[in-house]
């Protein structure tokens, strides 16, 4: 079955992947990982980029917290470096700004593949 964006979802190892293009992805890091070339390799991986906002006045409701799913997150066994990995093919708005907020009050870079 295909998304909003064309993609096609795929199955592989009971997970179910957006697209073709980030199930293949998978495959490679697995292989990476089976390698030790990578570790701690996580899927879906929910980043926080504000925290939720409480309401101040009586009436007001909170304001969830605004997050990032990430594809994959996974650290590189020889420099100890943290990546977080996007298998994009539409670049929405939102995606975006969600990115250049990650960078900029957080200092971290999306990779997209």
């Amino acid at each position: 079955m295909n998304n909003k964006y064309g993609n096609q979802r795929t199955t592989i190892d009971n997970i179910i992947f957006d697209s073709k293009k980030e199930a293949e992805r998978y495959l490679q890091l697995k292989l990476m990982q089976k390698g030790g070339v990578i570790r701690n390799l996580e899927l879906q991986k929910r980043i926080e980029i504000l925290p939720k906002l409480e309401a101040i006045k009586q009436g007001e409701k909170a304001k969830r917290a605004v997050c990032y799913v990430a594809d994959f997150v996974y650290e590189v066994v020889a420099t100890g470096q943290v990546v977080i990995e996007d298998a994009k093919g539409v670049r929405t708005d939102v995606y975006k700004l969600k990115k250049r907020l990650l960078r900029q009050l957080h200092g971290k870079i999306i990779v997209e593949v």
